[in-house]
């Protein structure tokens, strides 16, 4: 193939307007003009099959009554409003609408307990949350520790504390005049995992949508083109969710597929033979369940899938041929995280993909890969991801996040000058392309999720069984990596049976924090290994249990092993498998110019009108073994339940 990757990377330049705000971006201009307010804006579809149409016209109207309501209840500039739904239309209403009134969204994922919702809001001073009855019980069981969280609004429920969504936008006008705000103004609170602590806030700009696009772009091959529909099970209420799929779409005017249910691979192929869907981000992982469950797709699906990006672990060779066979579409992988997103990967239309390699940086991202002086490794050697916050032209990068909210030790502990570290290894070859070496801290990824063990281990010594805990990943075929957790007992548990404790300890976790957080295995020591200052040494079990796998591929078949709700005891340690019954993992187009005006092939411009980017041949024009979002692919509501716990299809 033409290899075009240096001409783009090289000529192309950012474009980023003073004024931007990413509701007028994704919404309101297509609702101004009288031929575009009539295009699809989302397709709905929930758990029974009851589907829904909303064009741009409706849903500047609603974002419109919402954000009167919101006015009315004292929110303004800055503001943070937690947003606690999945995959439903209600959810970009309220995107929308908070940032019309120049607040800043709090998206909060539908599977966190109390715990975590309650950490998360007490932390960013949340003003208004927006929940409906999936979460409502574990909102109004933390709602009174939130001192400053004044009104909750509902949906789809009723209680005596909350108002309901439908009344008050039914008491509201439908025209609002937007609070004008810049590029540079925060416009999301994203909480990611860190492996010490409470999860960071990283704090991001409205130009984040403009610094995702040229990636979001090349990723989907040149998106959009007439008639693409997009679709992704990704949880829009992480960076996967809203950065690789919700937001790039509206941007550009198309429409995205939106669902509520458990994710499976026959409801996946469905959705997309329904709404011939043209393009999507799907996680390995739920690509490896399709190829499983429906090897021969075409043969019983009328597809229009053209473009398929990947991210959150490597696809392997396996998935990559399946999808090049069977679907016809070969790949993307990209990788991104909370931070700076969507800075490295592949664009199969453009240059040529090197199997298990990360890809190269996107144009408009400068990313090199750093020694521990800071400087650019040699060919070949190990070193630390890093994005600089400028171009390789000296301009800002708009992609880079704000800061952490409040947390400015941890704000420059990311950087290294104008370095932003992303805590991932890898090495780099001569030609440019990054190939993963795994992570510098113990942030670590299960089936996609990016997994911070301080919360984990912090909840598990909530429990009166735990004197200590260290969590750490233990590699699995399947998910890439499972959460083990090392359990040091007080002695008043100390005798008591283990399996009932492991169940306990499971299920402590799972209702407090997420079902994809809680330890699919556990193992009881005496003693955890500790630095001098007391810090845990989880590099030590890691390597444990890197070597401990490496032994069982190694060794003879042995006999299967039980499992179940029993503990297995050896020695001083017991493990157990987690019961079947685990809750379900993850669910999951303005300026571009109009579709008749060609874009420059060398600039994203986001503005006033539209943002161009990268621009395809082919009209219309437009603005990786990848370990992904660094945060994930963020969980999605619609993915099934595995045996061994929650998989990850939305980050994720």
């Amino acid at each position: 193939m033409n290899d075009q990757y240096q001409a783009l990377y090289q000529t192309f330049r950012w474009l980023v307007p003073t004024q931007f705000n990413i509701a007028e971006a994704c919404c309101h201009r297509w609702a101004s003009s009288s031929p575009d307010a009539r295009r699809i804006a989302i397709y709905y579809e929930d758990e029974s099959g009851n589907r829904e149409v909303w064009t741009y016209a409706r849903l500047a109207e609603a974002v419109n009554q919402l954000a009167n309501g919101l006015v009315k209840m004292g929110v303004g500039r800055g503001d943070r409003v937690g947003v606690v739904l999945g995959q439903r239309p209600e959810t970009v209403v309220a995107h929308m609408a908070i940032y019309t009134v120049g607040g800043v969204v709090l998206p909060l994922s539908a599977l966190f307990g109390p715990e975590a919702l309650e950490a998360r809001l007490r932390d960013s001073e949340t003003r208004v949350a927006i929940v409906d009855h999936a979460s409502s019980a574990n909102l109004l069981a933390v709602s009174d520790n939130c001192p400053n969280l004044q009104q909750i609004i509902g949906i789809g429920f009723a209680d005596e504390r909350v108002l309901p969504w439908r009344s008050l936008l039914a008491r509201q006008p439908n025209e609002f005049k937007a609070v004008p705000t810049r590029s540079s103004d925060p416009a999301i609170l994203l909480y990611t995992s860190g492996t010490t602590g409470a999860p960071k806030g990283a704090l991001l700009p409205h130009s984040v949508l403009i610094g995702n696009l040229p990636g979001f772009v090349a990723s989907q091959d040149w998106f959009p083109k007439p008639g693409d529909v997009f679709w992704s099970p990704a949880d829009w209420a992480w960076t996967g969710g809203m950065m690789d799929a919700l937001l790039p779409t509206l941007y550009f005017g198309h429409p995205i597929v939106g669902t509520r249910g458990r994710f499976s691979p026959e409801r996946a192929f469905e959705l997309m033979e329904r709404y011939q869907v043209t393009n999507t981000f799907l996680f390995p992982t739920a690509l490896k369940m399709m190829m499983k469950a429906v090897p021969q797709p075409r043969d019983h699906y009328q597809l229009a899938l053209r473009s398929i990006m990947s991210a959150g672990e490597s696809v392997g060779e396996t998935v990559f041929e399946w999808c090049q066979s069977a679907l016809g579409v070969t790949p993307n992988e990209m990788f991104g995280q909370t931070e700076m997103n969507y800075v490295v990967g592949n664009s199969q239309k453009r240059w040529p993909a090197r199997a298990g390699s990360m890809g190269r940086p996107y144009p408009g991202h400068q990313v090199s890969v750093l020694n521990d002086d800071g400087q650019p490794v040699a060919p070949g050697e190990t070193g630390e991801i890093a994005v600089n916050r400028l171009d390789i032209h000296g301009f800002p990068d708009p992609v880079m996040f704000l800061g952490y909210w409040r947390n400015e030790a941890a704000t420059q502990a990311k950087f290294k000058g104008d370095w932003c570290l992303t805590g991932d290894l890898a090495t780099v070859d001569a030609d440019g392309y990054l190939w993963y070496a795994g992570r510098a801290d113990d942030v670590f990824k299960s089936a996609g999720y990016r997994i911070g063990p301080g919360e984990i281990e912090s909840c598990l010594v909530g429990h009166p069984a735990v004197a200590n805990a260290a969590v750490v990943p233990k590699p699995d075929a399947e998910r890439g990596a499972l959460v083990k957790a090392y359990v040091v007992l007080t002695p008043e548990f100390a005798q008591r049976d283990r399996g009932e404790i492991i169940e306990n300890l499971q299920e402590h976790v799972r209702e407090r924090l997420a079902p994809y957080e809680y330890p699919k295995e556990i193992e009881f020591v005496d003693e955890l290994p500790m630095t001098t200052t007391g810090k845990i040494q989880r590099r030590i079990l890691r390597q444990r249990e890197q070597e401990r796998a490496h032994i069982a591929a190694t060794a003879p078949a042995a006999a299967p092993v039980a499992t179940g709700a029993r503990a297995t005891v050896a020695t001083q340690a017991a493990t157990v498998a987690p019961k079947a019954s685990t809750p379900p993992a993850p669910t999951a187009a303005p300026p571009a110019p109009k579709p008749s005006a060609p874009a420059d092939t060398s600039k994203v411009s986001a503005p006033a009108t539209p943002a161009a980017v990268p621009k395809s041949p082919t009209p219309p024009p437009s603005p990786a073994a990848t370990p992904g979002h660094a945060d994930a692919a963020a969980p999605a509501e619609n993915v099934a339940p595995a045996p061994a716990g929650p998989e990850k299809l939305s980050e994720t």
